[in-house]
This record gives structure tokens, sequence and C-alpha cells, in this order.
């Protein structure tokens, strides 16, 4: 995995130190992490709060553990004790409770705000037209500092035909970083299992990998 995210960036010109491997390990058993681990990886993502509690006590205290799944208001409190990154900041209610939340604790928590490039029913996410005022009641918090864009766009027949949405996600990070209040907006996480080699070519930080490195979920 790591020489396919090493050839990709070669490909496009970019150190490979640049783009972090999240092992995507929703449904996957501890096992299969540990050997994640252990052949090192160092960052997974869950979907849910509750089965990255139950997984965190069996791994090592230095797992890096990032909220890739959407994210429900009661469970607010509990992420912000565990994750150290939530990919999924859908609208502006839940980054107001993670904010409030890591304040109280006096930490920092990171977050990527989740586009939903299609606007696709079955999907969450901030829409792509209208951004900038749909995400200004965030900007500035001091408990939640958001650090990029995410997305999880409509499926095509190629991990080809996936770049022109990866693209869409990276302009529409770069709309924003011309605005003083989102000039810390610097990454990107898109790309999984059949598309990641895509998503680095179109600039992409941060790949969610599952099913290519685990192997299938149960």
């Amino acid at each position: 995995m790591r020489a396919r995210i090493a050839a990709a960036c070669a490909r496009a010109g970019r150190d490979p130190a640049e783009v972090t491997l999240v092992g995507a390990s929703k449904h996957q058993p501890v096992e299969r992490l540990r050997a994640a681990w252990e052949a090192g990886v160092r960052v997974f993502g869950e979907n849910r709060v509750q089965e990255a509690q139950q997984k965190a006590p069996e791994l090592q205290a230095a797992v890096e553990w990032h909220l890739i799944g959407p994210l429900q208001s009661n469970k607010a409190k509990a992420a912000v004790e565990l994750f150290s990154v939530v990919h999924s900041v859908d609208r502006v209610k839940i980054g107001l409770l993670l904010d409030r939340e890591a304040a109280a604790r006096g930490r920092h928590l990171d977050g990527f705000l989740e586009i939903n490039l299609g606007a696709e029913t079955s999907k969450h996410g901030f829409p792509a037209e209208g951004l900038p005022a749909a995400v200004a009641p965030l900007a500035g918090l001091s408990g939640l500092r958001l650090v990029g864009l995410m997305a999880i766009p409509p499926e095509e027949a190629s991990a080809e035909a996936m770049r022109p949405w990866f693209r869409r996600l990276r302009e529409l990070r770069d709309e924003l970083r011309r605005r003083p209040e989102w000039s810390a907006l610097r990454g990107l996480s898109m790309g999984m299992s059949g598309d990641f080699e895509a998503a680095i070519a179109e600039g992409a930080t941060h790949v969610r990998v599952g099913t290519a490195l685990f192997g299938p979920r149960a």
C-alpha cells in the first residue's frame, strides 16, 4: 500500500509524506487492526463512535483514531474524548457541538468539512453550491480546528472517471482558502480503496482505505 501511494505521488510530482493513509477499519476484527499496526499503519478510521470505543482499549495507546462516518449529536462528547480528527463535520450544528466539547476540555480537535459534491439525498454534507455562506458560522472556532474538506463523491465506472469529482473538491478548498478566515484549509480527505491513486493525483492529503488494506469486511 505504501508503494502504491509512493508511486501515485511520483506520477503527480508529490512527496509521499504529504499523504496520510487512514485505515478504514469499520467492521474489521481487532486482530486485523493489530496486524496493520505491526505493518506500519498508525491511523485508523472508524465510522461509528461505539465501534471505536470497543476497539481502542485492545490496541496500542499510540493509535491515532479518526472518525470518518456521520456523527450523531448525542455522540459529540464521546467523539471528542476518543478521536483526534473528525472527517465528517457535515452540518453547522455538529461543528458547533464539537467545538464546544473540545473547548470545555481545553483541547483542539481537527476537523474536515464534509461536502456533498453530487447533491445526493443518500449522503451527508454541505452543498457545493453556496459553500462559503453555508459554512460561515464555523469560521474562527477555538476548539474545533477545521483543516480541510472531505467528500465521498458519486460512484463512477472507473477510478479515472472519479478524477473530476476529486478535482472539484480541490477547487472548492482553494476557493475557500482565498478568504482569510479559511486560510488554514489545506487538507483533502478523499479517495478509497478503488480510487485513492486518482485522488492523490488531484491533491488528496488523506486517503481512507479499507478493503484494499484489510481485506473484505465481516
